[in-house]
């Protein structure tokens, strides 16, 4: 902040003087040639009377000069020397900081560009400053704000096509470039507003597209507070005219995870660097400037200069490759189609490269470590990419829309990967599969990764959204096609109809249940608000929502609204309310009517979801009443809107239902519930008979009933637990325990459904269960009374944890088994049983640990090493914590090391726990990426919730300042480290810490807070009747 604040004050210097000293640098006299050219005057004669005079004045001139030389060269030397030392101490200066970013000390070989000048200096002298504020002062008379002032960039213009020059250079980290955009007027203005943060600006120049005259540039100046380049001109552009564009620029290649930046690996003992973009959502404008929102599309022809020791990618394919004598080539890439800024991309890199081709002709390469793409750590990821995309295809009935797909796998980046048109990013953890050493919970997790990429080269890439507020219509399809593309590539997994249930329906509730919680569309006014929109709320309600939909419009007829939505809408941007409409089309088709804007709205713009309660009616038969409202987990917690209370929240509920009773459920009816309460008649229901609500749990809702009916489900579980859906089944189990967590149901009811599970051989009810009593573990693990909550659910799990046993190394065996389903049940109650203390079950893995370090061999079963890896390290000494920090260091399997590392975060000494704490922000031990689930898995530990929560609070300057900027990253943070504090002093610190602390995610922390007072209201409520039931259970 001060650094800005000083920039401000500092005297501009005028675009026209940066303009004529590199034309004079440049040798060209100030004439640049072509359309850039301004006419030249004759000079006027001078008469021999002038002579002497001239002469005196040229001695007395040049003299001055001599002694302005000798001053010069002094100072340059003492900077050159400064500069050299503030170098080696601190690196590059960052771009718009005090210093030039380039010099003739500092320029890069073959640059061929004037220094830049560091933001500040690019505006214009005093009377620039001057005619700056009288402009404001005019825009504030006329109580409008200035166009670059606003939050979203003026409407008047829009950009045609851009040429991008790059010239990067690897050796000193910095680049340079110039780009070129062709410009539509739409309105008059002698204003030119476009993104442009963190870079140096050398030269500006606008002409008359196709023709010889200029347009002068009056002035140029930064606005930092919404990250605009302003372009003042002397005279309006004209309505329906075309002009050019012309900016000269040059940045560094940053040493963080936004914009351009680099990343590096190392290779036989050497460190080998390279560069690549993450410009997802308002990052572009760091490496060039642009408009950066996703309305503007346009299209690009980019060029990049390089060193012939690497290669360059870009969203399109190497047109043609020019060769120079000095060592450097330059690349230029084929013009892309219609595409917003967000999804450009570019990279240096010297990797290497295998590839397939799809049957349309698409050419897939991946691109990763030389070492990786000999290993074959990419064939999976490569072979997987060409089966998506043909089944995309077919899916959608809209081709693939460009050449060649390059998948990227990079060191470090801050997500799991980015859907660039035509060159996908993904950090190395999420794309590299080795098959010796990966999990079938690895190889799923790369799997979902890339059919989630892959779909976003339609939705989001192909059809862009208008504007940040419905990101969900990109991030929420491409969440609910993991599951859908997953299931086309493994047809036994049932990912859509089960797995999505614990892993998307389940997890988002608990966000989403919050007061704190937002709508799936929410109002982005300015940069700063974009960020917050990029949660979970988005990828995973999104998810939901769409899946709901599907459901109840038929997935046929749902399949064919997406064609025409694609279809429609191809190389341009959509809103929700485009979706909707051609949904509502398609369902018409068929000869159904249904408003589907009508219904979604109230989904996608009202934040939270109802519970449904169904109550039977004791006076009259087959009568039942079906109420909704809003579910909230402290319902003490003030709205987030005072002027609406939970009260007025009202959904359009497509809520299905079956009777049931011992040996047989009815087929399911759909019943529209639009009002707070209402009565229906239900045919056949008996005494005897149950209710079962969400058939399926394709609904995004909770459903709740009478004590009585939970006790018929209760009993029907026990007896015969099969009549019940598995999906139904997984179902019962979490909505019992967040119903009983919020203090709608009495909190035995779920531990008592629980009791069935010795019975249950589907693998969907025992991972419900298993997320369900985390949290509960949580708000228990630090209690006195902790061990009789341990011992109830070692007693539920003991039962199948002997059936099933343990598996045996399979190492040799493929990694794609066809028993999946049972392979996970296996490791989730081996998962329980370790977690809660089995004693046979630490003794396994005591004894595996030790057999590893004895015989340096890892037999440990794949599909169990996580367990094992922890739970050894919290069992045993030190020693077994260095053996496996040691093997952290020397595996070069991304897949072994993410393992090894949160395995270190479960010992139960505080000293290593404090010492691995403090490594973690060290970037040469911890990736930056990784250094997060450090923090987050050492306050899951309970013998580290204390240490993390103090540790988060001393470096969350330099966290911020890490992740600040980076999406989910801080708010991940945020709420891995405070979601299980539950004490009053724990509150009290968090909410001391936040009136302290400086800047960022203040949404995270307002969700925290009430995260955590839920937490302390659930002790004070419902924790002594828990422990109450618990005791008289165990003694029965």
């Amino acid at each position: 902040m001060a650094l800005e604040e000083k920039r401000e004050k500092r005297p501009p210097v005028t675009p026209m003087m940066i303009e004529e000293e590199a034309a004079l640098r440049n040798g060209s006299r100030g004439l640049p040639p072509g359309p850039w050219a301004e006419a030249a005057g004759p000079r006027p004669r001078t008469t021999e009377r002038h002579i002497a005079v001239h002469k005196r004045l040229v001695l007395g001139f040049a003299v001055s000069i001599l002694a302005l030389l000798a001053v010069t060269m002094i100072a340059v030397m003492l900077s050159v020397r400064f500069e050299e030392c503030g170098a080696a101490a601190d690196g590059p200066p960052r771009a718009g900081g005090n210093g030039s970013l380039s010099g003739a000390a500092r320029q890069p070989p073959g640059a061929g560009q004037p220094p830049g000048r560091p933001e500040e200096e690019v505006r214009g002298g005093e009377a620039a400053e001057e005619e700056e504020e009288e402009e404001e002062e005019e825009w504030q008379r006329r109580r409008e704000l200035p166009p670059w002032a606003r939050p979203r960039l003026p409407r008047h213009l829009r950009p045609l096509h851009y040429n991008l020059m790059l010239s990067a250079f690897m050796e000193n980290f910095t680049f340079s470039g110039e780009v070129n955009v062709q410009l539509e007027v739409r309105n008059a203005s002698r204003y030119i507003v476009l993104h442009a943060h963190r870079m140096h600006i050398d030269a500006v120049r606008v002409a008359e597209d196709k023709l010889a005259g200029g347009v002068r540039v009056a002035r140029t100046f930064f606005y930092p507070q919404t990250q605009v380049f302003v372009v003042v001109l002397n005279r309006s552009l004209e309505v329906q005219r075309s002009y050019n564009l012309k900016i000269i620029y040059n940045a560094l290649i940053e040493n963080e995870l936004l914009g351009f930046f680099r990343s590096s690996y190392v290779l036989h003992g050497e460190r080998r660097f390279l560069g690549v973009t993450q410009f997802s959502p308002t990052h572009a404008r760091k490496a060039f400037p642009c408009f950066d929102e996703p309305i503007y599309k346009a299209t690009f022809k980019i060029s990049i200069r390089h060193q012939a020791t690497y290669l360059s990618l870009s969203n399109m394919p190497v047109e043609t490759s020019v060769f120079e004598e000095d060592g450097w080539v330059t690349d230029h890439f084929s013009q892309t189609p219609l595409m917003s800024t967000y999804y450009l991309a570019w990279a240096v890199c010297n990797f290497t490269y295998r590839e397939t081709v799809t049957k349309s002709g698409v050419v897939v390469r991946l691109y990763a470590r030389p070492d990786a793409i000999r290993r074959g750590s990419g064939d999976y990821a490569l072979n997987i990419t060409r089966r998506l995309i043909e089944f995309y295809e077919d899916y959608f009935k809209v081709p693939y829309s460009l050449p060649k797909l390059d998948l990227l796998a990079v060191p470090k980046h801050p997500y799991a990967a980015m859907e660039n048109w035509g060159l996908s990013v993904f950090v190395e953890q999420r794309i590299l599969l080795d098959p010796s050493i990966s999990s079938i919970l690895y190889l799923l997790d790369v799997t979902m990764v890339i059919v989630h990429e892959l779909c976003h080269q339609w939705f989001g890439d192909l059809v862009t959204p208008v504007w940040w507020e419905d990101v969900w219509l990109k991030e929420g399809f491409a969440h609910y096609f993991e599951f859908v593309g997953t299931d086309y590539l493994y047809p036994g997994w049932n990912m859509e109809k089960q797995r999505f249930l614990t892993d998307v329906l389940h997890e988002v509730m608990l966000l989403d249940g919050l007061a704190s919680s937002h709508p799936v569309s929410q109002e982005v006014q300015q940069a700063s608000d974009i960020d917050r929109v990029f949660d979970w709320i988005a990828y995973k309600k999104g998810a939901a929502l769409i899946r709901m939909l599907a459901s109840f419009m038929g997935h046929s007829v749902f399949q064919m609204g997406l064609q025409d939505y694609l279809t429609i809408h191809k190389y341009g941007n959509a809103a929700r309310n485009d979706l909707w409409n051609t949904l509502s089309k398609a369902l018409k088709r068929v000869g159904k009517s249904v408003n589907i804007q009508e219904v979604m709205d109230q989904w996608t713009l009202q934040m939270g979801y109802p519970v449904i309660t169904v109550l039977g009616n004791e006076t009259t038969d087959n009568i039942i009443v079906i109420s909704q409202e809003r579910f909230v987990y402290d319902r003490d917690t003030k709205p987030k809107d005072p002027a609406r209370g939970d009260n007025s929240y009202l959904w359009q509920i497509p809520l299905t239902i079956a009777v049931g009773n011992t040996s047989h459920i009815s087929s399911e009816a759909i019943i529209w519930v639009s009002n707070k309460s209402e009565h229906h008649r239900i045919p056949a229901l008996e005494e005897a008979s149950w209710l079962l609500g969400n058939i399926n749990q394709t609904g995004y809702f909770r459903v709740n009933y009478d004590i009585r009916n939970w006790r018929l489900l209760i009993n029907q579980l026990t007896r015969n637990h099969e009549v019940i859906s598995v999906s139904n089944r997984a179902g019962l189990i979490d909505d019992a325990f967040n119903l009983a967590r919020a203090g709608y149901l009495p909190q035995n009811i779920p531990l008592e459904i629980m009791r069935y599970l010795s019975e249950e051989k589907d693998f969907l009810p025992w991972h419900a269960a298993s997320r369900a009593l985390y949290p509960l573990d949580k708000l228990l693990d630090r209690t006195e009374n902790y061990n009789i909550f341990n011992e109830y659910i070692l007693r539920q799990v003991a039962s199948m944890y002997l059936k099933l046993g343990w598996p045996t190394n399979n190492l040799n065996k493929s990694l794609v088994q066809a028993s999946y389903q049972h392979e996970e049940l296996r490791r989730e109650v081996i998962m329980l049983a370790c977690s809660f203390g089995n004693k046979h079950c630490h003794q396994q893995a005591a004894t595996l640990i030790s057999d590893w370090i004895s015989s340096n061999r890892n037999r440990i079963p794949l599909n169990v090493r996580d367990i094992v890896y922890c739970t050894g390290v919290s069992l045993m000494d030190e020693d077994v914590w260095e053996f496996i920090w040691m093997k952290f260091h020397s595996t070069t399997a991304v897949s072994e090391k993410k393992i090894l590392l949160e395995a270190l975060t479960c010992s139960d000494d505080r000293n290593l726990l404090n010492r691995l704490l403090n490594l973690s922000l060290n970037s040469e031990v911890v990736l930056d990426q990784d250094a997060i689930d450090v923090i987050i898995h050492v306050a899951r530990n309970p013998h580290g919730r204390d240490l993390a929560w103090k540790f988060f609070r001393e470096k969350w300057k330099i966290l911020n300042a890490r992740y600040g900027e980076a999406l989910f990253m801080n708010s991940k943070l945020v709420s891995g480290v405070t979601e299980f504090l539950n004490t009053e002093g724990e509150l009290r610190e968090l909410k001391n810490f936040i009136k302290s602390y400086e800047g960022g995610a203040a949404v995270s922390f307002s969700r925290a807070v009430e995260t955590v007072e839920a937490n302390v209201r659930w002790q004070r409520l419902y924790k002594e009747e828990l422990f109450q039931w618990l005791r008289k259970s165990l003694t029965q």
